[in-house]
Order: structure tokens, then sequence, then C-alpha cells
């Protein structure tokens, strides 16, 4: 009976974060993610110890209101014992997470509907995915105003999916008309609630859009960070940058999947950016010191803040968007 009665509590607390309690603004107006990518966590292998101290440390030292894991999680079998192992470390923290997969998560012996499952059984995740779409890790993260109920800010959260399907093409797979479709109603909806303005919005996801690649290349962006590797993004663009400069709320994109990349760069005024790789040493990574991004939302300006959180403790790429982006 005491097993029983546990149980029915421990799933009353799991809904109750999942469901009822809102992100907020805290009373200071701000409101700080940290995102971490590229875990490439491995079950009981000590190449992936450098994970654990970089998810310790960061997390640690920044104490954010949200971790956001942007993919490629784990990197082997069992698959199950892998993602409990990376969630269990962020859980001890106390603090709400949400996830959307890599292109290798689904190659560990699970899919990605059974991963989910996994994490929801978490009681601090509170990633809600949408049925009827492409991928399985689509949603929306509201973060309501530290003053009062309404929203101030949404979080975009989309499954890059993982290869190509499309005969012909090789590579990356992209992100499908219907999610596109599904965003743009999500924004008309926060839109339609926010006066008929677009809601300040941001978007987290794995594969990068070709934009990143444009933007690295042209002789006109201002870059900060790293770029050690090439853009590994989709062969074929469907257009989700062109749908989030249409709509309008769409202010930055955060990915993972290039390593050795971190680099922050404006296109068309909205930032696009990596996270700094956050696994250890069971896959391929050139930059020195493992770490993640940290991005600090201000309630009361369209300005935000973003840096590189390095495990070691030190920080780089202290900048402000767009003000660090505006051309002297």
């Amino acid at each position: 009976m005491r097993k029983t009665i546990s149980f029915i509590l421990l799933l009353m607390v799991v809904g109750a974060l999942q469901g009822a309690v809102p992100l907020k603004f805290n009373s200071n107006g701000k409101f700080k993610i940290v995102q971490l990518t590229d875990v490439h966590y491995i079950y009981n292998d000590e190449r992936s110890k450098p994970a654990e101290t970089c998810i310790n440390n960061v997390l640690e030292k920044e104490r954010p209101d949200l971790v956001m894991l942007t993919g490629d999680i784990i990197f082997g079998k069992p698959g199950k014992e892998s993602l409990q192992t990376v969630l269990n470390l962020i859980s001890k923290f106390k603090v709400p997470f949400a996830i959307t997969f890599g292109n290798h998560d689904d190659e560990q012996g699970l899919s990605k509907d059974e991963l989910m499952k996994i994490a929801m059984e978490y009681p601090y995740n509170i990633s809600t995915p949408s049925d009827g779409i492409t991928g399985t890790s689509n949603y929306v993260l509201p973060i309501q105003s530290g003053k009062g109920r309404r929203n101030a800010e949404v979080l975009y959260v989309i499954d890059s999916n993982t290869y190509s399907h499309v005969p012909g093409v090789k590579g990356y797979d992209y992100i499908h008309f219907d999610q596109i479709e599904w965003y743009r109603n999500q924004s008309r909806r926060f839109a339609s609630e926010n006066g008929g303005k677009p809601l300040p919005s941001m978007a987290f996801f794995h594969i990068p859009v070709p934009e990143f690649t444009e933007a690295a290349c042209s002789g006109s962006a201002i870059l900060y960070g790293s770029r050690t590797e090439s853009v590994c993004s989709p062969a074929l663009n469907t257009g989700f940058f062109a749908a989030a400069k249409e709509m309008g709320d769409i202010r930055a994109m955060f990915v993972g999947h290039d390593h050795d990349n971190d680099y922050a760069v404006m296109w068309h005024n909205i930032l696009l950016a990596y996270g700094r790789y956050s696994g250890g040493k069971t896959v391929y990574n050139n930059l020195p010191v493992n770490g993640a991004r940290v991005i600090e939302l201000n309630e009361e300006s369209t300005e935000f803040a973003t840096w590189i959180r390095l495990s070691n403790g030190d920080v780089e790429q202290r900048i402000t968007c767009p003000g660090s982006f505006q051309k002297k």
C-alpha cells in the first residue's frame, strides 16, 4: 500500500512540474538558459567522465532557470541507462529541463519515442511533444512575465530529424514543411494573444539550417567564437529561416551538431549560434575545453546576453544581441 501511495504521489509531482508550473521571468526581469549540446554520453564509459564534469560544473556555476538539451545526448548502448545518467545529473539541480533530439540519439537501440518516454518519467522534464507532425521533439515553451501571467517570450523546440530520405539526396534531413507550418500557426496564436504583435521568440534544434554557412562565409557579418569545422547542414533548404523572418518573432536560433564550432553570427537580424560541445572523449572534438552556451533574457529589453561557460569555470565570448553586432 505504501509503495502504491508513493507511486501516485510521484506521478502527481511529475504532472505538476510538467504541466502546471510555468517558466517565468524572475523579479529582476531575467531568465537564464543553459544549452547543453552533443553530450554523446556512453554509460559506464570512462571517456564520458568529462561530460559529467561539464554538466556538474556549468550548472553549479550558472544556476539557470532552464536547461535545454539540443540533441545527440547519447552515443552508445545501453541507450536507456545512458540517457538516465545524463538526466539524473541534471535533475539533482532541481531545475526544469527540455529535450530535442539529434541524429545519433535513436541509433542506440531505442527510438526517439522510446527515449522521450523515458525522459517523461523525470519530474523536472518539461518537454511536451506535439503529435501529428514530423519528428518527436517539437513543442513550445512559453515564458511568463515576472509581473503576471501573460506570456513575455516563447521558446520553439524543433526536431531537426536525422538523415535524408529523399532519393538522390544524401546527408542530413531537414525541418519538414509540416513542422514549419506548425511553427507558423503557433506564432500566429502567440501574436494574437499579444495584441497582434509578434511575441519575442527563440528556436532550439540540433542540425544547423543552411543559413549558418551563408552567414559565416559572408564578408559583411560579424562573427564571435570558434569556426574550425564546415557547417554540416542539410543539402536542401526548406525555408525555416525564411519563415522566421516572415513571422517576425524569432530573434535567435541555437543549434549543436558540429562539435568544433561554437560561433555566434548575426544574419538578417536573427542570431545564429552554436552551443559549446558539452561531451567527453567518445567522439571527435578539437576545442580545448568542453562547456555550454548560456543565454540570459531580459524582459524589459529586446537586448539579450549570451556567453560560453567552460567546464573549468572560465567564461568566453560574452556578448549582447544585437548590441555586439552593430557596426561602428
